[in-house]
């Protein structure tokens, strides 16, 4: 599938503010499942410079810095085009040694996907979720220990259960009251997915990007899901807020071990008394081949 996206995000500031130093995460990951054709950047007010930056997961982030004068907003536009390949997630044969759950990775392994298994606090890994560890418990249960069978349950679990509902800005609500309270957001769900998936031993990251949706409907929002380390296969995307296995019908931008870090833009200003900021955002999603 090939996507045109253009996606307008306009912060407004009750006073005049002085910018500071911004990361944007809004370039669509070029590799296997999706080729960037065209990427192009727009900033009001102008950059004083820009730099393109590989993070530690392999995305491409964009930093602006920005002349030290006053404005009373700021707007970044990206307008993208990428085709899609994968149109069947599960043309994949797992190592023999990976098939049942938990796995035994062997140790050179097991040293690079440690921080895909620790548990994801707010703001510094932490023991996993109990709650999300009594799920993982009983879906692996029911499941026997099949790993692929555990992830399809996981996700239609969540899908199933959970009610949706858009929360545009903030953090994800911790995965334990996401279950217990059976509603959430899009990222509410990734992170709940991806804790049970660590919590029986499945390297797991958080992952932000967009996805088709309703084609006879232009609302469009940013979305989020998990992706599982299978070995013999990679990282292998699961969308528990519509139930499935990510094919081409998704774009990933980013993708991190925290979610904290697949934030699609981060930044800050000066300020010299109390300032109120508005955030809003357009997008627009086509599929044009």
């Amino acid at each position: 599938m090939l996507y045109q996206i253009t996606h307008t995000t306009t912060y407004s500031y009750s006073q005049p503010v002085m910018l500071q130093p911004h990361l944007v995460r809004l370039r669509p990951r070029s590799d296997g499942w999706q080729t960037l054709q065209m990427f192009m950047l727009t900033v009001t007010p102008t950059p004083l410079s820009r730099s393109d930056i590989t993070d530690l997961d392999g995305n491409t982030l964009i930093k602006l810095w920005f002349p030290q004068t006053f404005t009373e907003s700021l707007e970044i536009t990206v307008q993208s085009q990428i085709t899609t390949h994968q149109s069947n997630p599960f043309n994949y044969l797992m190592e023999s040694w990976a098939l049942t759950l938990p796995i035994d990775y062997p140790a050179s392994l097991l040293s690079q996907l440690q921080p895909y298994l620790i548990g994801q606090g707010l703001k510094y890994p932490t023991a996993i979720d109990p709650i999300a560890l009594q799920l993982a418990q009983d879906i692996q249960q029911t499941t026997q220990g099949d790993p692929i069978q555990f992830l399809r349950e996981l996700n239609q679990r969540i899908y199933q259960n959970c009610q949706y509902m858009i929360r545009e800005t903030g953090a994800p609500t911790p995965p334990g009251v996401t279950w217990s309270e059976k509603k959430g957001s899009c990222r509410d769900f990734a992170v709940l997915f991806v804790e049970a998936c660590r919590a029986i031993g499945l390297a797991a990251r958080f992952v932000s990007g967009y996805q088709e949706g309703d084609l006879d409907s232009s609302d469009r929002h940013l979305h989020a899901w998990a992706e599982v380390y299978l070995p013999g296969a990679g990282w292998r995307g699961y969308d528990p807020t519509h139930g499935l296995a990510v094919s081409d019908r998704h774009i990933a931008l980013v993708a991190s071990a925290l979610s904290s870090y697949a934030a699609p833009i981060s930044g800050s200003f000066k300020q010299t008394g109390g300032i109120q900021s508005d955030m809003n955002y357009h997008l627009q999603i086509q599929a044009i081949g």
